[in-house]
């Protein structure tokens, strides 16, 4: 174990005991002028899988590693988390992860970036390869995709998906592997137009797990028809809870909440897209999320559907 693993773990520890001497745990939920008590943070994340935890080693500053997001996860009674990276395999993070934090389900996977050489079918063959064999997801570029950089109006080297309204050959390819393997097929920072393409593909190639990246977040702005018709394509609609302390959080609950009841929250997920240094730690956002989902009238039933059961659907977990 690190020296920092360690302090880190005793840091948990201590403020676990603060929080139970108090007998309350401070949860913003946007927009409600609501708390949730401890009880309520620990009883909403028992189970649950978060899909999308960033963390260290990364090119940018994370709030903890991938083994302290792990024993943190477990800490909280959590299910499993999915370690992601924009530009490094996160498959033997997971490997090591499971070492630390034993029992709880951990999965990495590759995010087909620059680095990972764009749609390249070899890493994805590659990840399955790696010790554990538990790279379990394929992001179809992100912040290098085409739509992405042209969204953000720069003028660098970019990821192609499609040319032309076709799915590229390199990337039909990539999803061969995908369905080869029985992995998820994510869409990452693809268009809604070209995220629609790739499901319909690797529907027709017999994919089975398949979900569209944070669908309303931008770049990607799918409306709900969209949504719907990704929903009929037999993928599911990431929604990211990020910061709630930012000033358009209330807003972005409310537009969440009513484009799951549109789409049907047996076809959505929840999770939290955090790990950033400045925001809160990926457990506590995460269940500040689903509470603010709770706030908007969601029954426990649906919450439990859309931070367990679909999560574990996704990523072949009985």
């Amino acid at each position: 174990m690190s020296v920092r693993t360690g302090n880190f773990r005793g840091m948990v520890k201590s403020v676990i005991l603060v929080f139970t001497v108090l007998g309350v745990l401070w949860m913003p939920v946007a927009g409600t002028g609501q708390r949730g008590g401890a009880d309520d943070a620990a009883r909403v994340l028992a189970g649950t899988i978060d899909i999308h935890v960033h963390s260290d080693p990364d090119n940018v500053p994370r709030s903890l590693d991938g083994i302290e997001a792990a024993t943190l996860a477990r800490s909280k009674g959590m299910r499993g988390i999915v370690l992601k990276n924009h530009y490094d395999p996160t498959a033997g993070l997971a490997f090591l992860a499971r070492k630390e934090a034993p029992g709880l389900d951990i999965f990495g996977g590759v995010d087909l970036n620059l680095t990972m050489g764009g749609m390249n079918a070899a890493a994805v063959e590659h990840m399955t390869q790696v010790a554990g064999g538990w790279g379990r997801v394929v992001w179809m570029s992100t912040f290098d995709a085409e739509n992405q950089v042209r969204y953000s109006k720069e003028k660098r080297p970019f990821v192609s998906v499609a040319r032309n309204g076709e799915l590229l050959p390199e990337t039909k390819a990539v999803i061969s592997v995908i369905v080869k393997h029985g992995l998820v097929l994510a869409t990452g920072h693809v268009s809604a137009e070209e995220g629609l393409m790739l499901l319909r593909e690797a529907r027709r190639q017999g994919a089975q797990h398949m979900v569209v990246t944070h669908a309303m977040n931008a770049p990607i702005l799918m409306d709900v028809a969209q949504m719907q018709e990704a929903a009929k394509q037999g993928a599911f609609l990431e929604f990211t809870g990020g910061s709630l302390a930012t000033g358009d959080a209330a807003a972005r609950m409310d537009r969440f909440a009513d484009a799951i009841r549109k789409v049907g929250p047996q076809f959505c997920i929840l999770s939290s897209d955090l790990g950033q240094k400045a925001n809160a730690l990926p457990p506590d956002g995460f269940a500040a999320f689903i509470l603010a989902m709770r706030a908007r009238g969601f029954t426990e039933q649906e919450l439990n559907q859309m931070s367990k059961q679909n999560p574990a659907r996704l990523l072949g977990l009985p």
